[in-house]
């Protein structure tokens, strides 16, 4: 988008300003379509006219769902609460510095808890940064088991653990993570991925798909990683007798792992396996606009709510249930 609408900068400052709805469609409107001219987010016509009693468009051409709000085609869709309450917590998520759970957002907007969660996994697929573009330079590459310890488990559970001559790790999610050093006129900045196990398979593909041929890449030993050197200029530090080696580390890595897990540990305390994606979209987001202003970053996670959705149905598997009316 070329033209930005003016954000507030405080948290204050937007609760006064999205508190008149007609103030948070002309936002959203100037954000969606800065060119000033409203399209049809079925058909992508220009031809509508606007319904003000009811803050809706009409589309004049003939097709289903001619009629549409500022929500179709968004993360918003079929959502009854308002914007107000809508760009509240998408302030607060993407200003926390360890997160927010959902229970602060449910207690904050007065909405119930369950509405909170999802509106958090909706804003959360927002923040996703949906690049293609290859990364380069100097980039660093590690992963980090994310789940309960064995000695936390049920007795039972980990009976089956010693039956099945597992480590510590069997029961993790593996996150691997890709980080592009930064340099004096660009931010270092982090990709993050959930992959299914440790494997050279895995991890290797991994690289090649997120980085740039050639770059300089640096691991540890693990030895997955042996194979890269045809591809990349690779490089690895052996932790069994260093961490650091010149300048082959992952020291930025280990900082991000850091703040996940204090995110994840901290404030979020339990999350699922099939979850955890977004958590980690949440945090990349977080560290990749770090010096960024709040208001920026309220802009950057705005900027990314068209073309995407995310159902009750799809986050959980479990259709809501209709309510019966008399």
């Amino acid at each position: 988008m070329d033209k930005n609408p003016a954000a507030p900068e405080t948290l204050i400052e937007a609760l006064r300003y999205f508190n008149n709805p007609d103030v948070c469609l002309s936002f959203m409107v100037q954000l969606r379509w800065p060119d000033g001219v409203v399209r049809c987010p079925t058909c992508g016509s220009n031809f509508v006219s606007f319904i003000s009693t009811r803050r809706v468009w009409t589309c004049r051409e003939n097709h289903e769902r001619k009629q549409f709000s500022i929500k179709v085609g968004t993360i918003f869709e079929d959502s009854p609460i308002g914007l107000d309450k809508w760009l509240a917590a998408m302030w607060l998520i993407a200003n926390a510095k360890n997160g927010i759970s959902s229970y602060e957002i449910h207690r904050a907007l007065g909405v119930t808890q369950k509405t909170a969660w999802f509106m958090l996994h909706r804003i959360r697929l927002a923040m996703q940064d949906g690049s293609v573009e290859a990364l380069r330079g100097t980039i660093e590459a590690d992963e980090t088991f994310i789940g309960g310890k064995t000695r936390n488990m049920h007795k039972w559970k980990q009976a089956r653990v010693r039956a099945a001559g597992r480590g510590e790790t069997h029961s993790k999610t593996i996150v691997m993570g890709l980080l592009e050093r930064g340099s004096a006129t660009k931010d270092s900045k982090v990709r993050a991925i959930v992959v299914r196990d440790i494997s050279a398979d895995a991890l290797q593909g991994t690289v090649r798909a997120n980085v740039e041929s050639g770059a300089a890449l640096m691991t540890d030993s693990w030895k997955s990683y042996r194979g890269l050197s045809a591809d990349f200029v690779h490089r690895f530090v052996d932790h069994a007798t260093e961490y650091v080696k010149g300048n082959i580390h992952t020291n930025g890595l280990e900082n991000f792992w850091s703040l996940l897990k204090r995110a994840l540990h901290g404030t979020y305390i339990s999350v699922e396996p099939f979850h955890l994606h977004r958590y980690v979209d949440e945090q990349a987001f977080r560290y990749n606009e770090r010096f960024g202003k709040d208001g920026d970053r309220f802009l950057t996670v705005l900027r990314g709510i068209v073309g995407r959705r995310l159902t009750y149905k799809a986050l959980t598997g479990k259709p809501i249930l209709a309510v019966a009316t008399t």
